[in-house]
């Protein structure tokens, strides 16, 4: 058994990085620490998380995480760096956050206010790119970058296209609706259930969401030269999931067999990414609780624009379950072990 800390355990992230622990056959929960909450017993803060209900909440300190095999970082987003960089060489470090997502300097300062820290390889094992995957640079390695939950969607949407050259790069729109969760577990007026019940709002638009550059640099690395993503997000009266729909346009010619094809053989072989029958819609009911990443695409052959829409769980496959899967690899186990691909209905 292998012994994971869990950093930020008190955040929804953590939680459900716990959760996934706790059913995990080869690793064993170790040391879950907070920053406010610390000194609160698990259980107050996640009754759901029944046998580690009584578990104290340490402090966050290298320290406490010393002694670990691996330490799974679930904290803000400019928080990691300063910790990692206390963290030994002889532990695999797995950060949820936004710190060593992005290749270059320039992008990261363009869209975040801390210092750039540099890049981590890059956790989205499926991610079709040039050459092959990116699972290729997950094996063996010490320390790995969690996508962000729209990236993870988005990415996975539309990469086949770009690999398989029946997409074209410079004319990418993404409309996608998120729950509540994706936001974090902070107090904010705006995510009271008596301002986002019964209503849709968007937000981060114009350009301006965080995750825009990590899902160009991952589209860019398909293989189809510079791509440009129009983004626009939007909050969803529920607690987790993310509904992703994707546009862009195909290469003159293209059939709508051959983009279906494209999708079908990308991830013929991928436990997590399911390109649903034809006419079978994504919802993210079905992929609540799970790993999986749920897709469907068409040629819409009036205008000439791929459709492509994809559900995932933010909190699951967008979040945890990828820092789960990724430390997998990272510890020379089975990818799929421990994480579920069957959701929970209704």
């Amino acid at each position: 058994m292998k012994r994971v800390a869990v950093a930020g355990a008190s955040g929804y992230a953590g939680g459900e990085v716990v959760r996934l622990l706790l059913q995990h056959p080869e690793l064993e929960v170790g040391a879950l620490t907070a920053s406010s909450n610390a000194g609160q017993e698990l259980g107050s803060i996640h009754p759901h998380l029944t046998p580690l209900a009584d578990r104290v909440l340490q402090d966050t300190t290298p320290e406490v995480l010393a002694g670990h095999d691996a330490v799974v970082l679930a904290l803000p987003h400019g928080h990691s760096a300063a910790l990692a960089a206390q963290l030994g060489d002889d532990v695999v470090v797995i950060d949820c956050g936004a710190d060593f997502r992005l290749r270059g300097a320039d992008a990261w300062t363009a869209f975040y206010d801390t210092a750039y820290a540099g890049a981590w390889p890059y956790g989205l094992p499926e991610l079709p790119v040039a050459g092959g995957r990116q699972r290729a640079a997950l094996e063996g390695a010490r320390h790995v970058a969690v996508p962000g939950c729209y990236p993870t969607a988005v990415s996975l949407a539309l990469a086949p296209g770009l690999v398989a050259g029946v997409v074209q790069a410079d004319d990418i729109t993404v409309v996608a609706a998120s729950g509540t969760s994706g936001a974090g577990k902070s107090l904010k007026p705006h995510l009271l259930g008596a301002e986002v019940m019964g209503a849709m709002s968007p937000y981060g638009v114009g350009g301006v969401h965080r995750h825009t550059p990590e899902i160009e640099q991952n589209l860019t690395a398909a293989g189809a030269g510079d791509v440009t993503v129009s983004f626009t997000p939007t909050l969803a009266p529920m607690p987790r999931g993310i509904l992703a729909t994707c546009t862009a346009r195909v290469v003159p010619g293209t059939s709508a067999a051959a983009v279906r094809e494209a999708w079908t053989n990308a991830y013929a072989d991928e436990p997590f990414v399911h390109v649903l029958p034809e006419g079978r819609w994504p919802s993210t009911g079905s992929v609540l609780g799970s790993n999986s990443v749920h897709l469907q695409v068409v040629l819409d052959e009036r205008v000439g624009r791929v459709v492509v829409v994809a559900a995932v769980d933010n909190l699951t496959k967008g979040t945890a379950g990828a820092a789960v899967q990724c430390l997998n690899i990272a510890l020379g186990l089975p990818e799929s072990l421990g994480l579920p691909v069957a959701g929970v209905a209704p």
